[in-house]
C-alpha cells in the first residue's frame, strides 16, 4: 500500500507505549496495532485527530504517501 503509517515513529519520540496511547485516544492496543502496522482498510477522522492531539502533531507526521515500485510488474 502506497501509504506508510508512523504512529511508530511519533511514539518513539514521545517515550509513549501503544498501550498507553490507546488508551488515551479510546481505543483497544488491538486496533491501534492495526493501524500502526499498516493493516487498517480506514481510520477516523476522529481517530485521527485524538491521535494528533495527544501525540501533538499533524496527521502528515502519522501518515505519508510513497510511490509503488512497478519495475518488477
Amino acid at each position: 500500500m502506497p501509504i506508510t503509517v508512523d504512529i511508530d515513529v511519533m511514539l518513539a519520540r514521545r517515550k509513549m507505549s501503544v498501550g498507553e496511547l490507546a488508551e488515551q485516544i479510546g481505543i483497544t492496543p488491538a486496533n491501534l496495532a492495526v493501524l500502526k502496522n499498516g493493516r487498517a482498510k480506514a481510520v477516523r477522522f476522529a481517530t485521527l485527530a485524538a491521535l494528533c492531539e495527544v501525540l501533538e502533531c499533524q496527521p502528515g507526521d502519522l501518515l505519508r504517501w510513497e510511490t509503488q515500485d512497478t519495475a518488477g510488474e
